[in-house]
Order: structure tokens, then sequence, then C-alpha cells
């Protein structure tokens, strides 16, 4: 039996907003323009520094999804000295290069013309598929339409963007619909190979949110759905859990094959209130697999040179700094 190796990416986590058009039912994430919405430039170079100098591979560049488009945000944006949160983001993303890390770009729903200019400054991008489902958590979130993130996840296709998707499991989505979700991934994945890894993320209550009694998925719920899509993808798409959030050592046995970004340097902005495992954790949660570093970009993809060319010094600077090694502490 091949031994095997559990991945993990080691990152920073940059909210540049929290607004957003959408009203999901279980997030906490969202909040009104005047809740001290913005990260300000000089803040997000502080964290770029302590990144840098704490190891960090990765830039996790989010915000909340057209921001523009709620009421009093465009003032709020002026503070930055861009335009609009898309100048804003490229602008950030060149910034984080600057610093030797390299940009992942997870902003909601982008036309084929937005994520070719970020492709320029992003080693990699995603975008949570969540369910194909039409589910009542994502009423008042015209983002959250199947069709429209399908369409999106195409286009990133024929970009050739090395892509992040997956599912949020126990918003209201039934068995047949996340193997409908695995499926629809899959597809795409056949026509532009561009998927490396899908996050299997389970829903978690917030308070304050019209979700926040909802029952929570049990483990043995989340395992069954990790074998469903190994059996449904190929094999070289990762299947991703995030180690913060559930019990990860009860899953790797089930087909996990990485524990995502993990930052020793901010939080997840999403989830609060669960803190990112340390290294000697990570350690502990693969148990005789393999712990091992990578980034954010997958070798295949290097390998083909699915990236900017003024990417690829840096890539090929961290790439080689990656070969042959576990993580070290």
């Amino acid at each position: 039996m091949q031994h095997r190796v559990i991945t993990f990416t080691k990152n920073v986590f940059l909210p540049l907003t929290s607004v957003c058009r959408n009203r999901c039912g279980y997030c906490s994430f969202r909040t009104p323009v005047q809740d001290g919405c913005l990260m300000l430039p000089d803040e997000v170079e502080s964290v770029l520094v302590r990144g840098r100098e704490a190891g960090c591979t990765e830039a996790l560049f989010t915000f909340g999804e057209h921001p523009e488009e709620e009421p009093g945000f465009d003032a709020y944006l002026k503070k930055t000295g861009y335009d609009t949160i898309l100048d804003y983001c490229e602008a950030m993303c060149r910034l984080a290069i600057r610093h030797g890390i390299l940009p992942h770009t997870n902003a909601g729903i982008l036309t084929y013309d937005e994520m070719k200019r970020l492709r320029a400054v992003n080693a990699s991008m995603g975008l949570m598929l969540e369910t194909t489902a039409r589910i009542p958590a994502h009423n008042g979130s015209k983002g959250k339409e199947p069709e429209v993130r399908l369409a999106m996840m195409e286009d990133a296709g024929k970009l050739k963007i090395p892509f992040t998707t997956g599912l949020l499991l126990g918003i209201g989505e039934t068995v047949a619909d996340r193997e409908a979700s695995l499926i629809a991934i899959r597809d795409i994945h056949r026509k532009y190979g561009h998927i490396q890894e899908i996050i299997l993320q389970n829903f978690c209550p917030k308070n304050d949110t019209p979700m926040a009694a909802f029952r929570v998925p049990e483990t043995q719920e989340i395992c069954d759905t990790i074998k469903m899509a190994r059996r449904i993808l190929p094999q070289e798409i990762a299947i991703q859990v995030a180690p913060n959030l559930i019990d990860a050592s009860r899953l790797i046995g089930c087909g996990v094959d990485d524990l995502g970004g993990i930052s020793p340097v901010t939080i997840d902005y999403v989830n609060p209130e669960h803190p990112w495992p340390a290294l000697d954790e990570l350690r502990k949660i693969v148990g005789d697999a393999t712990l091992k570093e990578r980034l954010c970009i997958y070798p295949r993809f290097i390998r083909m040179g699915w990236y900017d060319p003024g990417l690829q010094p840096l890539i090929n600077r961290l790439d080689q700094c990656m070969r042959g090694g576990s993580a070290q502490p």
C-alpha cells in the first residue's frame, strides 16, 4: 500500500471587505457598510510582513460579493485610494507578490474579464459551488444561483486558472444534491482540467443568523460524502477538509488529501470562533501519513505553466523550497 501524503498550505487571510450583496441564512461574515467594513492598505501590508516573517507562501484575499451594490460602500472604498474593489484587490495582490507571497483570490462571482485581469496577479483562484440545489438558505442571494456559479467555474477553466471549489455541507441540501454537485464539478473538470482541489466543508451554525439552530452534520455524514467525492471525482483532484471546523483526524481514513490553508498569523475571519490548529496538531491529525507543505498552485499546474509569466520567478523560487521537504516547524 502506497504511503499517504497529506498536504496543507501556510497562509495569511486578508478579508478586504466584509460588505456583501448576498443575504445567506448561515453567514456571520457579512457586515453592514458602516460597521468597520474595510481593511486598509497599511493593515494589509502589516499582515503581509508578518506572514513573510512566519514563512507563509499564500495570501488568501477575500471580499464580500459585489460590495459596490451596497449603498454607501463607495464612500468607504475611497479611503483606500482606489475606485473599485477590483482595483484594490489587484493592487494588494501585487503588494503580496512584492513581499514574496503568492495571492489566491476568492471573491464570489466575477466575470470572465475580471478573472482574466486577476489571473495576472494570482497563482490560483476559487469559488465554492456550495450546492447545485436551490435552498432557502440562499434566498436573497443572487450570487448563489447554481447556474451563475457553474458558469464562473467554466470561465475559470477557459482561462486556465488553477481553481478551488467545494461543497458546504448541511445547509439544507440532500445526499442526492451532494452527488449532483460533485458530478457537476467533475463534468466541468473533464472539459477544462483546472480543478485542483475541492473543499468539503461542514456547516457551522452562527449565533444571530437565521440558521443558528440548524442541525450540524455528523462526522460519519462528512465521511460518507468524502467517499462519494472520491468515487466521482478524478484522482488528481484533491479532497480537502477544514481541520479547525471538524475533527479531521477521524476523516483522514475516509479519503482526505489536504487540510487547506492554515495561518500562523491571522484568524479564520469566516469562522472566528474556530482557531487554526498548530503545526504539531496537524501532525497528530494525519497520524501515520506524511504531512507536507504545498503552494496554493498545485505542482501539476506549475509543470504545465498555468500561470502568468510575471509570477514565474516567485513560483519557481517557492516551488524549489518546497521540493522534497515535509512541513518544517
